[in-house]
């Protein structure tokens, strides 16, 4: 069995148990954009396409410090042991766990959280950052949601809009180490959308009118 194969077959079809935002599809949008960043920056391809496709392993276990599993699932990953040092899988490691923008290290270094240790904890950390803008939006406040089940349209807006501010305005806890040109445009076009209450407000509106027509009524439930 090949890397690739191994990839495929064991590893991405575990992310299919996961939550929306986090299924196959994400894994592979963030191995293809780790893949093309390694190119661009002279990395190691390979390395770079596994950290990808074990970066948010750690969601079976749980999402507050998945980062941290993620690396640790690696590291027990022996099957790797065929195609990597335990030099570079100790970096593949770090790297897992430097790509989450919200984290609070907490790691096996002890670092504070801040800027990734490597350049592939850089690499897997803007790959991640997927901002497309009306996705963004959409995404948060479904978690708004799910966090408030019994909240009002008013409510979740608010909710989501302290948190869009928080991490993604100027200023906000999200960092694009790389710059790359593809999320640095994303970011602007969403910054304009946070600045501007009246779209913001229209596309959260949208979304929740949407999820609204969705929920089954109680008449439609009676029998």
């Amino acid at each position: 069995m090949t890397l690739q194969q191994y990839i495929e077959q064991v590893i991405l079809p575990q992310y299919d148990a996961f939550d929306g935002g986090h299924k196959r599809d994400h894994a592979e949008a963030v191995i293809k954009e780790s893949v093309k960043l390694a190119q661009e920056h002279g990395a190691d391809v390979q390395m770079a396409y596994v950290i990808a496709a074990y970066h948010d392993l750690g969601l079976r276990i749980d999402r507050e410090k998945h980062h941290i599993h993620s690396g640790e699932i690696l590291m027990a990953d022996t099957t790797l042991r065929q195609w990597f040092t335990e030099e570079q899988l100790l970096i593949m490691r770090d790297a897992v766990e430097d790509h989450r923008a919200s984290a609070s290290r907490g790691s096996t270094s002890g670092k504070p959280c801040g800027e990734p240790r490597t350049l592939y904890g850089a690499i897997v950390a803007e790959a991640d950052r997927q901002i497309d803008p009306l996705t963004v939006v959409h995404r948060t406040m479904a978690y708004s949601a799910k966090m408030y089940p019994d909240g009002d349209f008013e409510q979740l807006y608010r909710r989501s809009l302290e948190h869009l501010l928080d991490k993604y305005a100027e200023g906000g806890y999200m960092r694009l180490w790389l710059n790359s040109e593809r999320n640095v445009r994303s970011l602007e076009t969403l910054r304009a959308i946070i600045r501007d209450e009246a779209q913001l407000r229209q596309l959260c509106r949208e979304w929740y009118d949407a999820q609204i027509a969705q929920k089954p009524t109680p008449a439609s439930n009676s029998r």
